[in-house]
C-alpha cells in the first residue's frame, strides 16, 4: 500500500501531495486509495517536505524563496520528495514522476502522457540552472486556456507566471469579440468578469507557488485618471487640462501620444508628477499584496518622451531611475516588501548617466531586446562600437545581439543586481516558421548563450497557445532552463518519441524539411532580392515555398496511418499535424505568390487562408493563436510591391 506524508505544512505542499497522489493512481489504476496525511515525523511511504525539514543542505541555493532545488530519494515504495521552497516541492513531485515515465507534452489533459507502469525509485539532486522561467501573457486569451497555461507551467520546470495589465481586457476582447474572425460570432466580455478571470488566474498561480509578476505598462497613465485597458487602441476622448498636464511635452503639445494612452509618457521631471505615481503604485502594492514582483515599465512606444526644459537636462534612464528611487522610498516608508522590476526597453535601452538606484536589492533588471535579429543568439559578442550617444526622441532601434548587448553591458556598469530577460519568441516570430524547428533550436542555443550574459533567465511574452503543430520549442525551454546541460538532440529524441510514438522520426524529418522550405530570414523581412520592389520579395524563395505542398503530400499517409494512436496525447499530435499540413499548403501557396511580387494572387489565397483557419478555431484554439497569426502574417502578405519598370 503507497502513502504519502506531508512533511510540512504548506499549501502548495498540500496540492503536490494531490498532483503526486492523482499522477501515480493513474499509473496504477489498479493501486487502490493512496492516503494522504500530516506527518511530520513519518518515516515511511512518500514524504513530501522542505530540504530543511529533512536537515538537508541547502548552501548552493544563494536565495531560497527564489531558487529552485529538487532533490529525490526514493525506491519502490516510498523515500523524500522535496524541495528548497514549497513551489520546488511540486516540482520535485513532477521531477519524480518525470523520471517515472511521465510528459507534459503541451497544456491540458490531451497533453498529458501517463504510462500505466509500476513506480520505480529515483535519485536526483538538482539546482534549477536559471533562476527566473516563466512566461506572460499576450494574444488572444480564452480563460480555460489561461487556466491550463498556469498548470503547465511548473509540469516542464517553470517557476513564474506573469500578468500583463490591471485588467488584460485587451487581450481576452481579442478572442472573445472574434473581430478578426468572421466565421465566429462575436462573444463579448465585460470587464468585470475579466478581472474577476485575472484573480482566478492568480488563485492558480498562488496554489503552485509559482512566483507571480504583475502588471508592466499602464503606470504612466492609470494613476492620472486616464485609462488604458482597451490597449493599444486609439482613444478618441479630449481630455481636461488637470490630466494634461502630467502628460509628456512633445512638439509643444501635452496630448495622448498618437492618441493611444498605453503609448503615452509623463512628465518626469515634475515631482507632483512622480509622486501621484508612486503613491499609486504603493496603494496598488498594498491591495494586491499576493504579488512577488511588480513591473513598473513606461510606455510601450519609443521617441514619446517629454521635452520640456527641465526633462531635457537629463536622459530618459536617469529620470527613470529618479522615479524608481521616488518608488522605493514610498514602498519604504509604507514597509512594504514587494520587489520591484524596471525594463531596459526602447529608450530606456540607453543607461543613465548620472543617477543610480538608492536600493539596488529591491529591483531585478528586466532586459528586453524587442529589437533583436532572430537570426542570432545571445552567444554573439557585445558590440560596443555600435554605441550611439542618446538624443531625445531621435534614437534609432539596436539591431542584432552584439549591439543589445553592448547597451546591456553599459546598465550593468551602474546596477549589478539580478538580471532577466523579456522575450519574444513565442509572440510573433513562431509564425516565421512553419515547422516550429528552427524556432526549437533557436531557443535552445539562447537559453545556453545566457549565462555568459550575466542573465538568470527568461519570461517569455508570447500566446498562451503556442503549440501548432507541437509543444517542441516550448518544452526546449521549460527544461533547458532548469537543467541547461542536456543536448539538443537528447531534447528531441525525448520528445518527439513521446508526442509521435514508434513513428517519431518521420514526424522529426517531415517538420525538419518544412522548417528547410520555409526561409525564417525571408518570413522576418530581412532577405529580400531587391528592396526597391519589396522587403518580401525574392523569387529564389517562392521556389523553396512552392515545394512545401509536394512534401505535405507525401506525408499525408504516413498521417493517415499514425491517426489513431495507444496514448492520447500521441493521437491529438499526429491530428495537429493533418491540421498543420492544410496549414503549411495553404499558407505557402500565398507566401509564394508575394516572394514572386504577384499582390492579387497573394491576396485572394491569404483571403481563403485565413477564412479556412478562421473556421477551424474553434477546433484548434487550445494550440493555436488565430488572432496572432493572422495579425503577423498579415504584415508580410498585405505588403505592397513596387512595380518596377525598366527603360
Amino acid at each position: 500500500m503507497y502513502t504519502i506524508q506531508k512533511i510540512a505544512s504548506h499549501p502548495t505542499v498540500d496540492f503536490a501531495a494531490e498532483e503526486l497522489k492523482k499522477y501515480l493512481r493513474m499509473m496504477m489504476p489498479r493501486c487502490g486509495e493512496i492516503p494522504i496525511t500530516y506527518a511530520p515525523k513519518a518515516k515511511e511511504g512518500y514524504r513530501l517536505g522542505l530540504m530543511e525539514d529533512f536537515s538537508l543542505d541547502t548552501s548552493e541555493a544563494k536565495d531560497l524563496t527564489l531558487d529552485d532545488i529538487i532533490h529525490i530519494d526514493t525506491n519502490e515504495q516510498g523515500g523524500i520528495i522535496s524541495g528548497s521552497n514549497p513551489r520546488s516541492v511540486l516540482l520535485a513531485v513532477y521531477r519524480f514522476l518525470r523520471e517515472n515515465g511521465c510528459r507534459w507534452l503541451f497544456p491540458g489533459v490531451d497533453g498529458e502522457y501517463i504510462p500505466t507502469a509500476a513506480v520505480k525509485g529515483v535519485q536526483y539532486h538538482k539546482l534549477a540552472d536559471y533562476r527566473y522561467r516563466g512566461q506572460c501573457n499576450e494574444g488572444s486569451e480564452i480563460q480555460y486556456n489561461m487556466i491550463e497555461a498556469i498548470d503547465f507551467t511548473p509540469k516542464i520546470g517553470m517557476n513564474i507566471f506573469m500578468l500583463e495589465f490591471d485588467n488584460p481586457f485587451t487581450y481576452y476582447n481579442k478572442f472573445y469579440s472574434h473581430a478578426t474572425n468572421p466565421a465566429m460570432d462575436p462573444e463579448p466580455v465585460t470587464l468585470e468578469t475579466v478581472l474577476q478571470w485575472k484573480r482566478q488566474c492568480e488563485c492558480e498561480i498562488s496554489k503552485r507557488g509559482l512566483q507571480y509578476h504583475d502588471m508592466g505598462h499602464g503606470w504612466t497613465v492609470e494613476p492620472y485618471g486616464i485609462s488604458s485597458y482597451r490597449g493599444w487602441t486609439k482613444e478618441e476622448t479630449d481630455l481636461p487640462d488637470e490630466k494634461k498636464k502630467y502628460l509628456a511635452m512633445i512638439n509643444g503639445q501635452r496630448e495622448l501620444f498618437g492618441g493611444i494612452p498605453l503609448n503615452t509618457n509623463v512628465c518626469m521631471s515634475n515631482p507632483a508628477c512622480r509622486k501621484i505615481m508612486a503613491d499609486y503604485i504603493a496603494d496598488y502594492a498594498e491591495t494586491q499584496n499576493n504579488v512577488d514582483f511588480l513591473h513598473i515599465w513606461l510606455a510601450d512606444a519609443t521617441n514619446n518622451h517629454c521635452e520640456c526644459d527641465e526633462c531635457q537636462k537629463k536622459t530618459v534612464s536617469d529620470w527613470y531611475v529618479i522615479l524608481l528611487n521616488d518608488i522605493d522610498a514610498e514602498f519604504t516608508r509604507r514597509s512594504l516588501s514587494s520587489r520591484l522590476v524596471f525594463i531596459v526597453y526602447v529608450d530606456t535601452f540607453w543607461a543613465p548617466l548620472e543617477e543610480k538606484l538608492i536600493n539596488p536589492a529591491r529591483y531585478t533588471l528586466l532586459f528586453a531586446p524587442i529589437f533583436r535579429s532572430y537570426s542570432e543568439t545571445y552567444g554573439e559578442t557585445p558590440n560596443p562600437e555600435k554605441l550611439t550617444p542618446f538624443v531625445r526622441n531621435k534614437l534609432g532601434k539596436p539591431n542584432g545581439m552584439g549591439e543589445c548587448l553592448a547597451y546591456l553591458n553599459e546598465w550593468k556598469k551602474v546596477y549589478s543586481g539580478d538580471c532577466c530577460c523579456y522575450e519574444y519568441h513565442f509572440w510573433k516570430n513562431q509564425y516565421y516558421d512553419m515547422g516550429f524547428q528552427y524556432l526549437a533550436k533557436l531557443l535552445y542555443d539562447d537559453v545556453m548563450a545566457l549565462k555568459q550574459c550575466g542573465i538568470q533567465g527568461i519570461i517569455q511574452d508570447g500566446s498562451q497557445r503556442s503549440f501548432f503543430p507541437n509543444g517542441f520549442p516550448f518544452y526546449v525551454y521549460g527544461e533547458t532552463l532548469f537543467d541547461c546541460t542536456r543536448s539538443f538532440e537528447e531534447l528531441e529524441e525525448d520528445y518527439f518519441t513521446h508526442a509521435y510514438g514508434a513513428n517519431w522520426k518521420q514526424a522529426k524529418a517531415y517538420l525538419d524539411s518544412i522548417t528547410a522550405h520555409c526561409d525564417y530570414r525571408y518570413m522576418s523581412g530581412t532577405n529580400s532580392a531587391d528592396l526597391n520592389r519589396s522587403m518580401y520579395y525574392h523569387p529564389q524563395v517562392a521556389e523553396q515555398f512552392e515545394k512545401i505542398p509536394i512534401i505535405t503530400a507525401a506525408f499525408r499517409p504516413v498521417i493517415k496511418d499514425n491517426i489513431r494512436q495507444p496514448f492520447r496525447p500521441q493521437t491529438v499530435a499526429w491530428q495537429l499535424l493533418q491540421h498543420h499540413a492544410d496549414y503549411c499548403d495553404m499558407l505557402s501557396t500565398a507566401l509564394a505568390y508575394k516572394a514572386r511580387g504577384m499582390d492579387t494572387e497573394c491576396e485572394q489565397k491569404a483571403k481563403e487562408f485565413y477564412y479556412e483557419f478562421g473556421s477551424r478555431e474553434d477546433r484548434i484554439q487550445r494550440y493555436f493563436d488565430y488572432f496572432l497569426s493572422q495579425r503577423y502574417l498579415n504584415m508580410i502578405l498585405s505588403r505592397k510591391t513596387r512595380i518596377v519598370t525598366t527603360q
